[in-house]
């Protein structure tokens, strides 16, 4: 299958999905043309099936389809065809040989099947998969029926009928209008509601005073504290602030002065004088007292 009309048949898929419904695996209905002309191209039924409406497939045969194989029993390769069709789910049309001798038409079969109650929905969402041309016309008339057929070895899915185009797009309309109704009044629902408490908190149902927020004045933003650097002023006073504390205290230059590791300023250090080399031998290096004064 080409690339473009593959594309197509999965976007058809996905809108019957979304209009109508339609899941996996797919229910097809088969009539017995089908069955013969898929063998007679030597195809692959189920797989063209799956490939055709990408997705998974049951394939179903009705009673009045299998009759039409038994009547043709006697034709060359038909016997094989009908164990093949019995693989097949049976779609049980309630067209019982006792109440029918003859099998009905396969439109009539399929109709009845499909629109049981004669409404033109389908409802239990069976892809037709038909040769006859009859059959297929028929079924444009239901909504949102699916037909497939075989074109010279090809399968082919026909694009959504007019009916079941102009339902889907009635029914779009439909939400939509819904959607737009139901948010208005829920809008209005609430505003109602919104009122109703101001009034309950304001008593007289007047108007309450409400602070308005102060819009902020656009502008140019200033930087970022976090990425300025630190100004060079701050860093250089730092440690001469400290110096300065240490001279203006005079208790603690007086009792402590050799604490203070920088340069001397306002107070002097007292001076410890060193011991001469008198002092060794005993020699006092204390002055003489003068005579006539008192130690």
């Amino acid at each position: 299958m080409r690339g473009k009309r593959s594309k197509q048949y999965r976007k058809l898929m996905q809108q019957y999905g979304l209009s109508y419904g339609f899941r996996v695996p797919y229910q097809v209905l088969l009539d017995a043309q089908m069955i013969r002309d898929a063998d007679k191209f030597k195809m692959d039924l189920v797989g063209g099936l799956e490939r055709t409406l990408h997705g998974e497939v049951k394939p179903m045969i009705t009673q009045c389809s299998m009759r039409h194989l038994y009547a043709a029993a006697s034709e060359p390769g038909v016997s094989y065809l009908i164990d093949k069709a019995k693989t097949y789910e049976r779609r049980r049309c309630g067209h019982r040989p006792e109440d029918y001798p003859e099998p009905l038409s396969t439109q009539e079969c399929l109709a009845s099947v499909v629109d049981p109650k004669g409404n033109k929905t389908n409802k239990n969402r069976y892809v037709v998969a038909s040769q006859e041309l009859e059959v297929r016309k028929h079924m444009r008339g239901i909504l949102g029926v699916p037909l497939v057929y075989i074109n010279r070895s090809v399968m082919i899915m026909e694009p959504m009928a007019e009916a079941s185009t102009d339902n889907r797009e009635k029914e779009e309309r439909v939400k939509f209008r819904a959607g737009l109704k139901r948010g208005s009044g829920s809008l209005k629902r609430k505003r109602e509601d919104g009122e109703d408490e101001e009034e309950e908190r304001n008593g007289d149902g007047g108007e309450a005073d409400i602070p308005k927020k102060k819009k902020k004045a656009k502008g140019p933003k200033g930087p970022n504290p976090l990425a300025v650097k630190k100004s060079k002023k701050s860093t250089e006073e730092g440690p001469k602030s400290s110096v300065q504390k240490e001279v203006k205290d005079p208790a603690i230059g007086e009792l402590n002065p050799g604490k203070s590791d920088g340069p001397e300023q306002g107070a002097k250090r007292k001076r410890k004088r060193k011991p001469k080399s008198g002092a060794e031998g005993g020699i006092s290096l204390r002055p003489e007292v003068a005579d006539g004064e008192d130690d």
